[in-house]
């Protein structure tokens, strides 16, 4: 019998989920359900190192689970699941930090940012990348989906399970990350597009919510009959991700002519979002109003993983001379 390969991927609850979400993962992940066999988690653990609130992560966390139920994700067949149901991975992270060397987590680039931007990190940013070795591992997970930002990650997790097989015996694969197609979206300011930065376009929105969030793109000050570069413009850039090869020529082509204000620019990015996400907010809407639906999907896909979870930390304190 062929093994179907194991992919696995994470998504923090940081904030409603975003356009630069779905290029970014959703998109991908959802795809991704042909290929393999997939385990998807909602990072509720990783995001206590930024969310302080426990009512706005419990929201957050439904968001994000009710948003890949309306783009179509599969709970018969994919695993999707929250983090936090599968207490099994914290105790294999204090085992994995027992062989994890402190160079190794210093050279992260998650707690060197911080260091760099002069701000006191906090001991679960340290632990950050020895979570996320935990999320990989205990899954024996083969393939890890990442953007260029989390291929060290998946080398830190390498370089963790190294040390594990070496020290007490082979136990977890070694897994690989594939680098994925995902374009940079950028948000409303220009730059990446992010709930931290607080300039997202949230897949939710729509009618005048959406209108005034379109409309506050920022935009260079070219008057109307001036030619415009559409290679850096924010509008045209969101505006090329959701259209044809024929759609976008045109459009760069008036940018380029002159004679068309940024204001009708936004006004075919905008018709464009109302078009592409419409039948997802449809959905969205109904999933929201079902919490039975989207507790029973986490449930389903949590049985699962506790199942397999638990499977492998046997393997693991047995290994390490603890009672299996």
């Amino acid at each position: 019998m062929e093994t179907r390969t194991r992919i696995l991927s994470g998504i923090q609850p940081t904030g409603s989920p975003h356009l630069g979400n779905y290029f970014g993962a959703i998109k991908q992940h959802i795809e991704l359900q042909k290929e393999g066999d997939c385990f998807y988690f909602i990072a509720d653990y990783h995001a206590l190192t930024t969310i302080k609130d426990g009512d706005a992560l419990r929201q957050n966390t439904y968001e994000v689970a009710a948003t890949y139920l309306a783009f179509g994700l599969d709970p018969a067949t994919t695993t999707f699941f929250r983090q936090s149901d599968v207490p099994e991975v914290t105790e294999l992270t204090w085992i994995l930090s027992t062989v994890a060397g402190m160079g190794l987590l210093e050279r992260a680039h998650s707690y060197k940012d911080k260091l760099a931007k002069k701000l006191s990190p906090m001991v679960g940013l340290f632990l950050y990348p020895i979570l996320m070795a935990s999320d990989i591992l205990i899954y024996k997970s083969n393939l890890v989906p990442v953007g260029q930002d989390q291929i060290q990650h998946v080398e830190i997790t390498r370089d963790i399970a190294g040390y594990f097989n070496n020290t007490f015996g082979e136990t977890f694969p070694l897994p690989d990350y594939r680098m994925g197609v995902a374009p940079k979206v950028p948000g409303i300011d220009g730059a990446k597009m992010s709930k931290s930065y607080d300039n997202t376009i949230e897949l939710s929105l729509a009618g005048k919510a959406l209108r005034k969030k379109i409309m506050s793109i920022v935009t260079d000050s070219k008057t109307v009959e001036e030619p415009k570069s559409p290679d850096n413009c924010t509008v045209f850039i969101l505006y090329s991700l959701m259209s044809t090869e024929a759609e976008k020529l045109a459009l760069a082509e008036r940018y380029q002519a002159g004679g068309m204000g940024y204001g009708d620019a936004k006004t075919l990015l905008l018709e464009k979002i109302e078009d592409k996400f419409a039948d997802f907010r449809m959905r969205y809407a109904k999933i929201m109003a079902d919490p039975e639906y989207v507790e029973e999907s986490l449930r389903m896909g949590a049985m699962k993983a506790r199942s397999l979870a638990a499977q492998t930390l046997t393997e693991v304190r047995s290994a390490v001379g603890f009672r299996a």
